[in-house]
């Protein structure tokens, strides 16, 4: 409510909240970082709808039965799903206090995400050695967006992790570390989550068609 235009300036006090209210440090981190996972939902969300709506298009090229290893995105899906597990511990021990551990179950989540970035990095130098390019069809083009969105997330979130882990071993399970760790559990998932409908919606599915 604006105060009236004949009030003096003495008694503005008595209209406006002048003194300054305490603000928690990192209060709105968490929102903050919710909000941004749900402009990512959106991105994923458009990707895979082009991918169903282009994906049956092979323009008399190779399909995902043509294409597809599927063993080898089991394979690949399983080091996705173990490093969330492994992150998991990792908050675990984050509860408990203890800085050693952390550290520990962060670099073995690493492995993990750097294993599902190895194998599907061969999976791409696979399809394009066949001649399975972005640019051969409408399907390609889709998976290679879609798969390669979610591969360039997790290398983020590995580079965060390495990140995280040094600043961990220099200033310990502070606050803010702790909303750091936290965050990056939320974006770790995240990933994981999407993955899940990747592996469904573009390998299983497509084995299907």
């Amino acid at each position: 409510m604006s105060a009236p235009a004949n009030v003096p300036s003495a008694d503005l006090a008595n209209w406006y909240d002048l003194d300054e209210h305490d603000h928690p440090e990192g209060g709105s981190t968490l929102l903050g970082f919710w909000i941004y996972l749900m402009s990512d939902c959106l991105i994923f969300a458009m990707l895979f709808a082009a991918f169903g709506v282009v994906g049956g298009n092979y323009a008399a090229g190779p399909g995902p039965k043509d294409l597809f290893d599927l063993p080898l995105v089991a394979l690949n899906t399983a080091m996705l799903l173990f490093s969330s597990i492994t992150y998991g511990f990792a908050m675990l021990a984050m509860q408990r206090g203890n800085v050693k551990a952390v550290q520990g179950w962060l670099l073995v989540t690493g492995l993990f995400g750097a294993a599902f970035l190895s194998i599907e990095l061969y999976e791409f130098a696979h399809l394009i050695h066949e001649g399975a390019t972005p640019q051969r069809s409408a399907f390609l083009s889709a998976f290679f967006t879609l798969v390669g969105t979610h591969g360039l997330h997790v290398t983020f979130g590995l580079i965060w992790l390495g990140v995280l882990v040094v600043q961990v071993g220099q200033r310990g399970l502070v606050a803010a570390n702790q909303r750091r760790l936290m965050c990056l559990s939320l974006f770790w998932h995240f990933l994981d989550v999407v993955w899940i409908g990747v592996f469904t919606f573009v390998y299983l599915l497509g084995m299907l068609r």
